[in-house]
């Protein structure tokens, strides 16, 4: 699939990812108010949390798929970096929160309301969360973006939430009143560790983290079977939103013209760009003496 359409693929995604989100907002919130679970009110603030990180993923997909420009000349993608990093931190200050209020609700369990309309709301969620889902693991396929990766890891989560608060209002009708603050405290957990899942992708992104082990030897493979080259090294390679970037020394044959060390430069370029079509490809070309142990 080209540039394109992964990019409209891309948009498609983040709409329909803040549509459902504003949804089980206000469907949360009414079951919340009629119920006083705090384990719905963990799920309302995973909501919440999803339509606001959804939003910004909206924005940050918008400016990554903005082309280079004089200002910016590897492009914008890093902004799916910046959106996973508000991910993250928005889903710390959330995990505390809830985790003030589970306590509480340990302390001093209370009865809730409404248990049918709890459950009938976290099926609807998990309904939508689950077609969510399948459409986003899609566009990821695709596109490889971080931030609707890390959008995906929150409605993942909605998933097991949502079980979670149906079992906690299945417990309360049969009256264990401390299975809504255990609901609740687990979901904590699963925020929190949520939060480091999408932070460090992006913290990798940021610091200009090499692609892997197996890329790298990848690479080298591609570039040794390539006629004429004798050597390679200084190889470097990084990641900017969908975008990759990778460089290198070449060594060729110290005697042949600077038309022909071109030429192989090419054929190293065009195997890289078969196995690695969203590249950006830097070779430079030495002689065999040149190389740097």
């Amino acid at each position: 699939m080209d540039r394109e359409n992964t990019g409209q693929l891309m948009r498609y995604a983040t709409w329909a990812a803040v549509s459902v989100a504003l949804v089980l907002v206000i469907t949360k919130a009414i079951a919340w108010w009629m119920s006083g679970s705090v384990a719905m009110l963990g799920s309302l603030s995973d909501s919440f949390l999803d339509m606001a990180s959804s939003v910004v993923t909206l924005f940050a997909v918008k400016a990554a798929l903005i082309p280079a420009d004089d200002d910016h000349r590897f492009g914008h993608g890093k902004a799916e970096a910046l959106a996973g990093l508000f991910q993250a931190a928005v889903m710390v200050v959330l995990s505390v929160l809830l985790a003030v209020e589970a306590v509480e609700h340990f302390l001093n369990p209370k009865a809730y309301q409404a248990p049918d309309y709890v459950i009938g709301v976290s099926l609807l969620a998990v309904v939508l969360s689950f077609g969510l889902v399948i459409f986003q693991s899609y566009v990821v396929k695709k596109s490889g973006s971080i931030a609707i990766a890390g959008d995906q890891l929150h409605y993942t989560g909605d998933l097991l939430l949502n079980i979670g608060v149906i079992a906690s209002a299945i417990a309360a009708g049969y009256g264990y009143i401390y299975a809504d603050a255990i609901f609740a405290a687990l979901i904590t957990f699963y925020i929190l560790h949520g939060a480091w899942d999408v932070a460090i992708p992006a913290i990798d992104m940021l610091m200009d983290k090499e692609m892997g082990m197996a890329d790298e030897e990848r690479i080298i493979a591609i570039v040794a079977a390539v006629p004429n080259v004798l050597g390679m090294h200084h190889l470097k390679t990084r990641a900017s939103g969908r975008d990759l970037f990778i460089q290198m020394h070449i060594e060729v044959d110290g005697n042949i013209t600077v038309r022909e060390g071109h030429s192989i430069a090419e054929q190293v370029e065009l195997a890289l760009s078969s196995q690695y079509p969203q590249a950006e490809i830097l070779i430079h070309i030495d002689p065999p003496s040149s190389a740097e142990n």
